[in-house]
């Protein structure tokens, strides 16, 4: 028996390593199948220069022009292939647009600019680090200018209504001086006086002429890029359902003309909370309003059937959360 020894180890060892082969080989055949699964399934293409004139605001960009071209091109690939943050786009979209058009309209202001705002703040109530707010990243001295509320307690550039309303005032403003919607849209990213700077120091009278700064002279082109993308979602890979798409909540207003000591309790009055108040009405910045002046305020309410509260399900004891 002690002869045989060796030779079972031996076995032992052989059958090992043979496991260890198989077991390795058949994990290499997988990886090759999942990859060759990838490549079938997964690819990025290259996007074909436009064979027709495009447009902004119904001004021709100069395609023609291989800078302009290249300026484009990385415009759309950008916004193709970073699908997550595209797909977010398409379904605020859907949500603000319906609010956001009508406004537009009523001031002469074409269309594609609402695309400015999706590329400025992506719908959302985002604060740059320059200190321009809202979805149309309105600045302080803006905001004044055009009569908007901006305090600790009211902030209106996060009012979608009124900061549309300047939005268009500074751009009906700036088309009047430059003579051109596309330098209209340049001057709502840099500035008019610092437009107008480059314009004389340049000697050139076109956007497309201009050798602005690298936000600026992205600018027209990001508008463009998002505007062909959501107007053509199929052509670019994106697959979705209009269910899929975010709605806006129908809301009613409820006018409001004294100080408010709290909003949360306010909000109890009409079966809602204080996030939900704060939801529809994100250009109330406290807790409270104080309106020494009685100012008239029109709050928005969501109509009822849209939100179910968790806390009317769960009893707790009040006290526990006296500071």
């Amino acid at each position: 028996m002690k002869k045989h020894i060796p030779l079972i180890a031996t076995l032992v060892v052989l059958l090992s390593i043979m496991s260890i082969f198989s077991f390795s080989s058949r994990e290499h055949s997988e990886s090759i199948s999942i990859l060759k699964s990838l490549k079938e399934k997964y690819t990025i293409f290259a996007i074909p220069k436009p064979s027709s004139n495009i447009y902004f605001a119904n001004e021709r960009v100069p395609l023609e022009n291989p800078d302009i071209w290249e300026r484009y091109d990385k415009e759309l690939l950008k916004n193709t292939y970073w699908q997550s943050n595209t797909l977010l786009l398409f379904k605020r979209a859907a949500k603000y647009f319906p609010i956001i058009e009508p406004i537009l309209k009523k001031n002469n202001i074409p269309n594609d600019f609402k695309y400015l705002a999706l590329i400025e703040s992506g719908l959302e109530n985002v604060t740059s680090p320059a200190g321009a707010k809202g979805f149309w990243q309105i600045m302080k001295p803006t905001a004044k200018e055009f009569s908007l509320e901006v305090n600790s307690e009211v902030d209106e550039r996060y009012h979608i209504e009124k900061s549309t309303q300047v939005a268009c005032d500074f751009l009906n403003s700036a088309k009047e001086k430059f003579g051109s919607w596309t330098l209209a849209a340049a001057a709502y990213n840099m500035g008019k006086s610092g437009l107008l700077k480059q314009i004389n120091r340049q000697k050139s009278y076109s956007y497309y002429d201009l050798l602005l700064n690298n936000e600026t002279s992205r600018y027209v082109f990001r508008i463009l890029a998002i505007k062909e993308i959501i107007e053509n979602p199929k052509k670019y890979g994106f697959q979705f359902r209009s269910e899929d798409l975010y709605e806006n909540i129908p809301t009613y207003e409820v006018m409001v003309d004294t100080s408010i000591n709290s909003w949360a309790d306010f909000s109890k009055d009409y079966g809602i909370n204080y996030k939900i108040l704060k939801l529809h009405n994100p250009w109330l910045r406290e807790s409270y309003l104080t309106n020494k002046l009685k100012k008239k305020y029109y709050i928005k309410l969501p109509q009822k059937g849209n939100y179910y509260l968790q806390n009317n399900t769960i009893q707790s004891d009040s006290s526990l959360f006296n500071e």
